[in-house]
C-alpha cells in the first residue's frame, strides 16, 4: 500500500476502542449520554456497540441500571502478557518480604499512557494499614509513583508523557514537576505526602532495566504509635528491595539470551 493510499478501517472496532478508551479515562461510570458526547458518536451508534461489550464483560452496569463502567477483563488479559508477567512473579516475592519487615503494605505500579497503574499489591502483615486495589489508575503528574517513573527515563519518552499530560490536563504546570523529579533522581527515592488520604506519605523507589524504570515499588506509609519501624528505615528497606527486583529482572533477561 502507498503512502497516499487511504489506510483501512474498521469503523465497529473504532467505535468499541473509543468507548474503552473513554471509560477507562473515566473517575466514575458513565451514561448512555455522557458516553455518546464523550466519543463524539449519536446513541443510536453506541448502543449496540455497549451490548456486546457488556456481553462480552468488557463493561458492565455497577448500580444495575445505566451507568456504564470496565470491568477487570481487560487488566486481566494484559498481565498474562510474558513481560508483565515476569515482572509481577519476580517482584512480588521481594514485595511480600519488604511488607513483613516494615509492617506496611506496597503496591507495584507501571505506567499507562499519561496515567500509572497499580498491578500488583500486597496487604500489611498486621491489622492496620492502607491498602491501593490491584488497577487502581491516577494521572502520572498526581503520584510519587508517576514521579518516579518520569524521573528515569529517557528525555524522548518523557517529552512524549508530559505531552499526553498536558493534553489531558492542560492546565498543568511543567516547572514544579521538573523541579521534583530533580529532586527524586537526586535522592534516589520520592517521599511525598499523599494527596488522596492525609496523614499518609507515599515513598516510591524505581525498578530498573536498561537505565530506565520500567515500574516502581510504592509503600503509602503509615506512622503509626509505638512502632520502631521509622520512615527512614522503611525508605532504605524499600530502595534495597527495589533494587533487587532490578537486579532479578536483569539476572532472568541474560539468562533468556543466554538460552
Amino acid at each position: 500500500m502507498s503512502a497516499e493510499s487511504p489506510k483501512y478501517r474498521a469503523p465497529a472496532l473504532d467505535k468499541g476502542l473509543d468507548i474503552l478508551e473513554l471509560l477507562a479515562r473515566a473517575v466514575a461510570p458513565l451514561t448512555i449520554a455522557e458516553i455518546s458526547e464523550g466519543v463524539g458518536r449519536s446513541r443510536g451508534e453506541i448502543f449496540r456497540m455497549l451490548q456486546v461489550l457488556e456481553e462480552r464483560d468488557y463493561i458492565s452496569r455497577p448500580d444495575g441500571e445505566g451507568r456504564y463502567s470496565l470491568t477487570p477483563r481487560l487488566f486481566r488479559l494484559g498481565m498474562e502478557q510474558p513481560p508483565v508477567k515476569s515482572l509481577v512473579e519476580t517482584a512480588l516475592p521481594i514485595m511480600h518480604r519488604l511488607s513483613d519487615d516494615i509492617d506496611q503494605s506496597c503496591h507495584l505500579v507501571v505506567p499507562s499512557q499519561e496515567q500509572i497503574v497499580v498491578i500488583a499489591r500486597v496487604d500489611p502483615p498486621g491489622e492496620i494499614g492502607l491498602v491501593v486495589r490491584v488497577g487502581h489508575r491516577r494521572p502520572i503528574s498526581h503520584s510519587a509513583s508517576g514521579h518516579v517513573l518520569l524521573a528515569w527515563q529517557d528525555d524522548a519518552t518523557r517529552e512524549r508523557w508530559f505531552g499526553m499530560m498536558i493534553e489531558h490536563e492542560p492546565q498543568l504546570r511543567r516547572p514544579p514537576i521538573e523541579k521534583a523529579i530533580r529532586e527524586i533522581r537526586t535522592a534516589g527515592v520520592a517521599t511525598i505526602a499523599s494527596q488522596v488520604v492525609d496523614g499518609v506519605t507515599d515513598i516510591s523507589a524505581p525498578v530498573m532495566q536498561h537505565d530506565r524504570a520500567i515500574c516502581a515499588i510504592t509503600i503509602p506509609f503509615i506512622e503509626r504509635r509505638g512502632s520502631s519501624m521509622t520512615m527512614a528505615t522503611t525508605t532504605k528497606l524499600l530502595i534495597e528491595a527495589a533494587n533487587e527486583v532490578s537486579g532479578e529482572l536483569d539476572h532472568r533477561s541474560t539468562a533468556s539470551l543466554d538460552n
